[in-house]
């Protein structure tokens, strides 16, 4: 459990996911993806949130310190892959400055994304976060409900199942406008050869003050469980635009070994008109 919510921390936290400390920049030998079955239909899935060409970059700190840099962006070309449409999405990330010289991270995630439906058909994970490498490989099947892991194992999963990275991108197409105090939204994710159920709750709205300006947000309060990282369930927070294309501006969490602070530093390339303050 431990391990689940050390990798929690780090979706939330940059795309409602903390690590998008990304570094490596070569395309990855790509698997051959499921066929589309044309007697099957995925759930289609309206995209008003994001756009081919999107990007946004952000600057983490832990307490004090400036401690890294996170770019994550949607590709300029929309590619296809066993018939199927699909957007590209890279983060690109590294330590910096002090924390660098005591905890080094360079780590790559990548995922293809169903244009008309948003569900991932491949992941892809590099990470090397102070010498712990991780290599992980995930190929979707949406027809069969599985994912395949690699080494002959596969895993039986529900409809509509997303990956650490695609779970971002299908949280901020959620329609909010009805949304009250307390509200909790689900989505079913596959993470490290598991499926979790990532709940966030509705807190309310702020203007907050950025260093790319004041924005109406939204903001959210991640279900998570006390103790082991956290004291109490508001110690992780995340805000986002109050507009159609609902990117992260800020997540903060206060852990048991201090605080972790991540803000947008710039965007380009937004779908939408933002809910900046003039």
């Amino acid at each position: 459990m431990k391990k689940f919510f050390l990798h929690f921390i780090k979706i939330t936290l940059a795309c409602f996911a903390l690590s998008l400390f990304l570094f490596f920049t070569q395309e990855p030998k790509l698997p051959a993806f499921p066929q589309k079955v044309t007697t099957v239909d995925l759930t289609e899935k309206t995209n008003e949130a994001f756009k081919a060409g999107e990007s946004l970059s952000y600057r983490l700190h832990y307490g004090i310190m400036d401690a890294g840099v996170a770019v994550i962006e949607v590709m300029p070309e929309i590619k296809e892959f066993g018939g199927h449409k699909v957007y590209h999405i890279v983060g690109n990330g590294y330590s910096k400055g002090t924390f660098n010289w005591f905890f080094k991270v360079k780590d790559r995630f990548e995922s293809y994304i169903d244009k008309d439906a948003l569900v991932p058909w491949y992941f892809m994970r590099r990470c090397d976060e102070g010498g712990y490498i991780i290599n992980q490989d995930y190929l979707f099947n949406h027809y069969a409900k599985k994912v395949d892991v690699g080494d002959g194992k596969k895993y039986d999963v529900p409809d509509g199942i997303q990956d650490m990275l695609s779970s971002f991108y299908y949280a901020r197409n959620i329609d909010f406008t009805n949304a009250k105090e307390g509200t909790i939204y689900e989505i079913p994710s596959f993470v490290d050869k598991q499926t979790w159920t990532l709940k966030i709750k509705y807190v309310g709205k702020e203007t907050i003050s950025t260093d790319v300006g004041k924005f109406r947000c939204i903001k959210f309060r991640p279900i998570i469980q006390t103790g082991r990282i956290f004291k109490k369930e508001e110690d992780l927070n995340v805000w986002i635009t109050d507009d159609k294309n609902h990117i992260p501006i800020r997540a903060q969490a206060k852990i048991l070994v201090g605080s972790i602070k991540m803000d947008l530093t710039s965007y380009k390339n937004l779908a939408n008109a933002t809910s900046k303050v003039d």
